[in-house]
């Protein structure tokens, strides 16, 4: 993203300049204030306090990038492997102290990327748990998987929204800027006229900036946010997968392979990885 973000910028400016424009022209802060300051003001308006809060996360979220890559499936294949297995041989009860303390467990910590990973591991203990209680019908446990999992979809499609809906302002937000320059330079309209030029430049410097922000930065930033929650929703997908197939009765192996198969392509393990991880784990 940063890298995007340099190159926009040194492209922009530097093509400016190399045509022969002076880039501090481009400098308006007051036609700045006007274009950012308005498009904070809708964001405030048209959401409520958890979602701006929940958009300082997805900040960090832009900038560190995906979480999950082939590695992060690999150990995730390992520790549901280790779940079954141990469940399958020494009873679901076996896992209870693991499942009821997560962050205490020995187990999970063997495992860092998922360990570190909150909402995967509550997503994942949260239905072990219900495992342990009796809830043991696979078709019920399918429609209670969807719907959590639908829900956690449009939490993040709200925060997506919020951003995309800002991106979609700004260019309208900078034709405001531009006009109440032009309102400003009309107002001057006996200046000499290369006073009279540089306040409809520095009016249209307005315009710029909210085309320049909306698809330079905030409508990639959305795009590029959506696909990360949907690469987090996929990996709660793949453990939702493997679940429903040890629910059903199929060994850790095939369980497994349920998981595995509903991953993307350019992260998912071949089978022979897959094997090569689980073939010397130790059951808890």
């Amino acid at each position: 993203m940063l890298f995007g973000s340099i190159l926009i910028i040194v492209c922009v400016i530097g093509g400016f300049a190399a045509m022969g424009g002076n880039p501090m022209v481009l400098w308006q802060p007051f036609e700045i204030v006007i274009v950012v300051g308005a498009a904070f003001g809708a964001l405030v308006i048209g959401n409520p306090l958890s979602i701006l809060k929940q958009l300082k996360g997805a900040m960090r979220t832009l900038f560190q990038g995906s979480r999950h890559d082939k590695s992060s499936y690999l150990e995730l294949m390992s520790l549901l492997y280790t779940l079954f297995k141990t469940s399958r041989s020494k009873g679901l009860l076996t896992l209870e102290a693991h499942i009821d303390h997560p962050e205490e467990s020995e187990l999970f910590a063997r495992f860092p990327q998922f360990y570190q990973d909150k909402q995967a591991m509550t997503f994942l203990c949260d239905y072990l748990r219900l495992l342990t209680l009796g809830a043991a019908k696979p078709e019920e446990m399918k429609r209670l998987m969807a719907e959590d999992l639908d829900t956690h979809a449009a939490e993040q499609d709200r925060i997506v929204g919020a951003l995309q809906s800002v991106a979609e302002a700004t260019p309208a937000l900078g034709i405001v800027a531009a006009v109440l320059g032009v309102i400003k330079a009309m107002a001057s309209i006996d200046a000499a006229p290369e006073v009279l030029g540089n306040l409809v430049g520095g009016a249209l410097v307005g315009t710029f900036i909210g085309i320049f922000l909306a698809y330079g930065f905030l409508g990639p930033m959305a795009a590029y946010l959506r696909i990360i929650y949907e690469e987090d929703l996929k990996y709660l997908q793949s453990i939702q997968a493997g679940l429903l197939a040890h629910l059903n009765g199929y060994s850790p192996a095939i369980a497994i392979e349920f998981s595995r198969k509903v991953l993307m392509s350019d992260v998912r393990p071949t089978f022979q990885e897959v094997e090569d991880a689980t073939t010397h784990l130790q059951m808890v």
